[in-house]
């Protein structure tokens, strides 16, 4: 296995909210684990939330003997989803805090992933790219009842508003998916950053080249940042 991690703070944007955590060596009862948060809530907040949600979950995984994937990416997220909304309930300045997360670790021969929001994980192999996880937004449900086009959902107005969020609610709801790993695949977690500012067949362009792991995560950054740089950008590429 091998990976790069990197974020980017984008064009616009001051400050970024994104936070990633990237191991190939044990958390845990894990034999690896790979993070990517979006945060979100003014006057820091949304920084606040997506580093203390890593933190929280790396923390809550790695003092875990829990062997089960699933169900040890599940405890990490919901640790991290009661300490964030204690702390929105508590301080005011952080009300309506939160975070999307993705999350996934490689067990055996499988991929588990763990869903929260609408930051993604790709899959890429010989039949092309394939988006694993499914968005927890507005506009996804919109393209779901088929009442705007996929291109259309990345440049609608209402593409920022997500549906499911870490922190905002007391209890929080996880999409699970489990996909089989073969040599040669490449897994993709990355925020909207990313997905905003390039369509998929982009983003497959890329994969599909020859360069490293980190000349292709770098050239994913550099290109959404070419296309505008709407947000921070976050991008963890594993190879196997």
């Amino acid at each position: 296995m091998i990976y790069y991690a990197t974020s980017d703070t984008g064009r616009i944007r001051e400050q970024n909210e994104d936070f990633c955590f990237a191991s190939d060596s044990p958390v845990g009862s894990l034999d690896n684990l790979f993070i990517v948060c979006d945060g979100m809530g003014g006057h820091n907040a949304g920084e606040f939330a997506s580093e203390g949600a890593v933190s929280l979950m790396v923390r809550e995984i790695g003092t875990s003997d829990i062997r089960d994937p699933y169900e040890a990416l599940g405890r990490g997220i919901e640790a991290a989803n009661s300490a964030i909304h204690k702390r929105s309930v508590d301080d005011p300045a952080k009300a309506g805090m939160g975070t999307t997360l993705v999350a996934a670790t490689i067990f055996g021969s499988e991929l588990y992933v763990a869903n929260v929001g609408d930051s993604r994980l790709y899959m890429y192999d010989n039949n092309g790219l394939c988006q694993v996880t499914r968005d927890h937004s507005y506009v996804e449900e919109m393209v779901r009842k088929g009442l705007i086009t996929r291109d259309e959902a990345r440049v609608h107005r209402d593409r920022n508003k997500i549906t499911r969020a870490v922190g905002v609610l007391e209890s929080v709801r996880i999409d699970y998916f489990d996909v089989p790993v073969k040599r040669g695949m490449q897994i993709l977690l990355c925020t909207d950053g990313l997905t905003g500012m390039l369509p998929d067949d982009q983003i497959d362009k890329v994969l599909a080249g020859n360069d490293s792991v980190e000349e292709k995560a770098t050239t994913l950054v550099r290109m959404a940042n070419d296309s505008g740089g709407n947000d921070n950008i976050t991008v963890i590429l594993i190879e196997i």
